[in-house]
Order: C-alpha cells, then sequence, then structure tokens
C-alpha cells in the first residue's frame, strides 16, 4: 500500500492506534494523510481561504477551527494572508488549537516563479500569516508571468504577460531549497496537468508531496489520482462541489440518491467521495451552518462509490487556469 494511503487516524485527542476501536465518522472526518515526500500529515478535510471581505473572512476561519477544520489553505493571490494570519493568532490564544495541529499551505504565485525571487515570496508569506514556517508550499500554477509586483501583469491586448526567462525545473529548484532551510516542510504544485506533472516529479530532488487540482465528480481526474498513487503524491481537491456553478453537482440524480438513502445532503456525499478516493478536499463558506456541514463528512458505501463512477456521466470543468494560469475563482487584480 502506498504511503499516502496508509491513512492516519487522529482527533483532538491526539492519533488513534490502528487496533483502538474508534467512532468510524470521526476518524473519518479527522482522517489524516502521511506525506510520503516531507514531514507530516495533511488533514484530507481541509478549509479554503479564498474569501474576498476581510470581515468575512476572519470570522469563517475562526469558525471553521472552532467546528474541526485543521487544514488552512492560503495563497499569496487571495492578498488576505495577514487575516488568516490574525485569526489563528486569535484561535491559539483562545486555545481553540494549538500551532502543531494546524497543517496550513500557501502558494508561490506567477509573477514570482525566477528563482531569486522564491524564497522572497515564501518570507513574505510567512510575515503576513504570523508563522515560523508552512506545512506545505505549492506552486500555485506552472505558468509565469512578468516579474515584478504586479499580481495580473497584462499587455495592450489584455492578455497575461508570460515570462520566458524561467522554467518550471528552475522554479522547482528553488522550491527545494526552501525545504532544506526549513521554512516549509513540504512542497508541492497547483493548477497542473499530468503530463507537466511526470516532468517535475522525474527531474525533482524532492518530489512533489501534494498535488492541488479542480476535481469532483464531474472532474473526476481518475489518470491523474493513479498517478499520485503511484508516486506517493496526494491529490488535493480544490473546487469539489463545482463552486456552485452550473451544472450543479449536488444536483446530479445518482448523488441526490445516494444521499437520501445514506440520509446525508448531496454536498456531504460529493465531498466523501473525494475522501473515499484516498484524497483530500478544501472547501469554503462563510455560513456557519455549511462549514459544519461540509466538515461533517461520513464514510460512503461501497456500492456508493460504483454508482457515483459508473453512473455520473457529466464532465466539466468550471475554472480554466490550468490552461492560461489565469484563474477563474480569484477576483482580476485591476
Amino acid at each position: 500500500m502506498n504511503k499516502q494511503l496508509d491513512v492516519a487516524l487522529s482527533g483532538p485527542g491526539g492519533p488513534y492506534p490502528m487496533s483502538m476501536e474508534v467512532d468510524p465518522i470521526r476518524a473519518f472526518r479527522n482522517r489524516k494523510i502521511p506525506l510520503a515526500h516531507g514531514s507530516g500529515e495533511i488533514p484530507a478535510v481541509g478549509f479554503g481561504t479564498l474569501i474576498p471581505d476581510a470581515v468575512a473572512a476572519k470570522r469563517a476561519i475562526k469558525a471553521a477551527l472552532e467546528t474541526g477544520f485543521r487544514h488552512l489553505d492560503c495563497a499569496e493571490l487571495y492578498r488576505n494572508e495577514a487575516v488568516v494570519g490574525d485569526a489563528m493568532r486569535e484561535a491559539f490564544e483562545a486555545g481553540t488549537v494549538q500551532r502543531a495541529e494546524l497543517f496550513v499551505t500557501s502558494k508561490l504565485w506567477n509573477n514570482n516563479h525566477r528563482p531569486e525571487r522564491v524564497r522572497p515570496a515564501l518570507v513574505a508569506s510567512l510575515r503576513r500569516l504570523q508563522l515560523d514556517y508552512l506545512d506545505c508550499y505549492l506552486v500555485h500554477t506552472p505558468f509565469a508571468f512578468k516579474p515584478g509586483d504586479e499580481l495580473d501583469p497584462r499587455d495592450a491586448q489584455g492578455q497575461p504577460i508570460y515570462d520566458t526567462g524561467v522554467t518550471l525545473i528552475e522554479t522547482w529548484r528553488a522550491m527545494e531549497r526552501l525545504v532544506d532551510e526549513g521554512l516549509c516542510r513540504s512542497i508541492g504544485l497547483s493548477d497542473i496537468g499530468l503530463e507537466k506533472l511526470k516532468e517535475i516529479v522525474a527531474a525533482a530532488r524532492i518530489k512533489p508531496a501534494v498535488v492541488e487540482v479542480e476535481c469532483h465528480p464531474y472532474l473526476p481526474e481518475w489518470e491523474l489520482l493513479e498517478f499520485c498513487r503511484q508516486e506517493g503524491i496526494v491529490l488535493l481537491a480544490f473546487a469539489p462541489l463545482g463552486h456552485g456553478m452550473k451544472p450543479r453537482i449536488t444536483d446530479h440524480p445518482v448523488i441526490q440518491a445516494i444521499a437520501q438513502r445514506i440520509h446525508k445532503s448531496p454536498s456531504q456525499v460529493a465531498l466523501a467521495w473525494a475522501v473515499e478516493r484516498g484524497g483530500a478536499f478544501l472547501t469554503t463558506s462563510t455560513s456557519p451552518g455549511h462549514i459544519r456541514e461540509n466538515f461533517e463528512v461520513s464514510p460512503l458505501p461501497e456500492d456508493a462509490m460504483r454508482e457515483m463512477r459508473g453512473g455520473i456521466a457529466t464532465k466539466v470543468r468550471f475554472n480554466a487556469v490550468i490552461e492560461t494560469g489565469v484563474p477563474g475563482f480569484v477576483p482580476r487584480v485591476m
């Protein structure tokens, strides 16, 4: 069995020995996946911090931590790392959670791909987040933009200005040095396709620990998932509910029928699907009720997994970032 599938079950009381009887539902939503490349364990259930309004973001992050989320996914591009840092500090001071219990991810943005810009970008994120280290640092997209302070450089025709003076391998070498220095405990890639990922894995001294991509029942990424399994990489799904876009994943008859049968919501079925496949997911909400609902996932029966694989023919990619490096869910920087 691959290391990432040799799952440790843990919760507020600490890790449970595999021989010890535990509540399977509690164990499922508190599942942690050991990282084969790097140190630590990534929680299978994570909270994304892409919430533009600062007040709403801080409130939601604190609610997520109080609910039980132990993975916060951040990024320089979201322009709210300072808000996340304040929310974490207040949670630490309140005794809601300790730093050692949290897995914090952030991302290197496209304008910082040149090797000399990688370390300063991470140090700046750490300062905003008020942390000494990251648990994981991801290359946000494989696309390098014109280096500089402008996050979204555009030409006269409104097209992104790419940087042809750096390769992804060169950026990855700089990422590896961050692990050597102890500034982050693992590194990975985001918004990347299988062929480009294979190139990095083949050349890497420190392999990616995590690959974060859009993934849901309408975009199952089975081939990518299998490659990640073979290489000991955790597949981390963003937009696991399709970001609320149409066609709505939660409206699919197969998912609705399973939800009714097992007495869970369609959202919980779609989220549990990601964990049952051996991966992890990120979900975001500002509603305390939805935050609790998204955390309270439960194991799916085998027949439900078979039904979802064989009975869902809809194929949709909601975010074209993998094709351009321009994220579709982040408000454009003007």
